[in-house]
């Protein structure tokens, strides 16, 4: 083994992060290390990287040597490269700069060009044509990502570990960071693949090894494993109870939308929603889904369109704005969580309330015990993870903090509710804990427009469905009628035979 990991423990106060980890990776190998938001896969990986240090006990073995990295510079020494969801580039620098950075060489007190070595490591990923000296800023995430890689290759590593690295990644870049990951199998380095895609992680991994409440619970080859059982594995429960169904009746039409019109939906789009309906919207990246509900919110401004909320008097959408919005009874969830979803720097209970504080005050002053304790109510009714709704948000895993964006909206009681990828870079077991409350919203005659990338879940969740295509929207038929290979079809070329006829 390249690395053995033996009942690996870490503890933080009262909280036991890891328990009883273990974890054996191989030379040239694409290990999967999977498991829900609060596993313990990101601590694992800060231990492995020298970020943390293990309690007491715990076996950590490197080449056959025991390993005790004391900081992340040890790790790197050691040849453990750690990519984070988060890349850790310096925008405003070269990608000479980026891929050194930590490595400079100096002579006579200058700094050397390591221009050859650079571009050396960006040839062998397929990347030639990089530019060395271009700033990194000015690529595209897919790009910043492969300069993260050359760096690691330019430190000799022998164990790359990526946390979530196709989760801002188009389909295309997602495919060549693949490509890149056979290149480093095939060289002998070992790739550690965290990921909350599954189907992804079968397509690219060899073996893996599965962490729930921070434990190992299951190892093996990949090809031995289906979807089912990984599933299984991570949240404990039979993988058919994934997408709950809470019974829904779907009553008269809340929301119709005619022509709505811009730069990106140049052929106008239209569509009507009811009652207690999840109406689930498909596309590819730019197909114009999330520029639609967010037009309706008033984020993104439109040429023309008519909106009628409730069979109240005609709108015309180039007027709209989110105050108008939300109180017409319409509500956004944002699919950039971190940037537009959450204040990171404000509590858990502030973010809750944050867009109702009128709720709370009184000649300008507001109550904080009446705040608080309504935020805490909220924190019950969605089951988020904590024991303090005034500890910073960007404490909670990734599912926590949906729950918290997802109560917000409902804090504010809108009828009409549009979610964009609801479910993006979170676990299976928060993913099924979200359709639940998805449901229970329709069944209280709550009206949603969904947006996903992953057609499984659309499929799973929704009672009717639209695709789009180059800014143009397919009629919405009912879940039933479509197939994933007819989404696929229309996403892809604008036609799917008799479904959209």
């Amino acid at each position: 083994m390249l690395l053995s990991l033996n009942n690996v423990r870490k503890t933080f106060g009262s909280v036991q992060a890891l328990r009883d980890v273990s974890l054996q990776v191989l030379p040239g190998e694409v290990h999967a290390l999977i498991g829900e938001n609060g596993a313990g896969k990101s601590t694992l990986m800060k231990v492995l990287s020298g970020a943390h240090q293990p309690d007491k006990g715990s076996e950590i073995f490197l080449d056959g040597q025991p390993y005790q990295p004391a900081s992340p510079a040890d790790g790197r020494a050691a040849g453990i490269a750690m990519i984070y969801q988060e890349l850790t580039l310096a925008l405003h620098l070269t990608v000479e700069e980026n891929v050194t950075l930590g490595l400079e060489r100096s002579k006579f007190g200058f700094v050397r060009s390591q221009r050859a070595a650079v571009r050396e490591a960006l040839a062998w990923l397929g990347q030639a044509h990089i530019d060395t000296q271009a700033k990194v800023g000015t690529l595209s995430i897919g790009k910043q990502q492969l300069v993260e890689i050359a760096r690691a290759l330019l430190c000799e590593a022998r164990i790359v570990i990526m946390d979530e690295p196709t989760s801002s990644l188009s389909a295309a870049d997602a495919q060549a960071l693949f490509e890149v990951i056979r290149r480093l199998r095939d060289k002998g380095i070992a790739v550690i693949y965290i990921s909350h895609f599954l189907e992804e992680v079968q397509a690219i991994a060899d073996r893996f090894t599965v962490l729930r409440d921070g434990a190992t619970v299951a190892t093996g080859m990949m090809a031995d494993a289906s979807l089912n059982q990984l599933i299984e594995s991570m949240v404990g429960r039979p993988a058919d109870e994934l997408y709950p169904h809470v019974p829904h009746a779907i009553g008269e039409t809340v929301l119709e939308v005619s022509n709505l019109s811009g730069q990106i939906l140049p052929k106008g789009t239209s569509f009507r929603l009811r009652k207690g309906e999840i109406m689930g919207v498909a596309g590819l990246v730019g197909a114009g889904r999330s520029e639609t509900i967010r037009s309706l919110f008033g984020l993104d401004k439109v040429q023309d369109g008519q909106v009628t909320v409730k069979g109240q008097p005609e709108i015309n959408a180039a007027y709209l704005s989110p105050g108008r919005a939300l109180g017409l009874g319409m509500d956004l969830l944002s699919e950039n969580r971190k940037e537009e979803g959450l204040a990171l720097n404000l509590p858990i209970f502030s973010n809750l309330t944050l867009s109702a504080l009128r709720k709370y005050s009184r000649a300008g002053f507001l109550n904080l015990n009446r705040e608080l304790s309504e935020a805490k109510e909220w924190i019950g009714k969605l089951s988020v993870k904590t024991n303090d709704a005034g500890r910073d948000i960007g404490t909670l895993s990734g599912g926590n903090q949906q729950k918290v964006c997802i109560a917000r909206l409902l804090h504010h009681d809108s009828d009409i509710l549009f979610l964009d990828e609801p479910t993006r870079g979170i676990d299976v077991g928060s993913k099924a804990e979200i359709y639940r409350i998805i449901h229970a919203l329709a069944a209280q005659g709550k009206s949603i427009v969904m947006i996903s990338s992953y057609i499984p879940e659309l499929l799973g969740v929704c009672d009717s469905l639209a695709v789009m295509h180059r800014g143009e929207m397919s009629p919405v038929k009912p879940i039933k009628t479509w197939t994933e290979h007819d989404i696929m079809r229309y996403a892809t070329s604008g036609t799917v035979g008799e479904v959209v006829e």
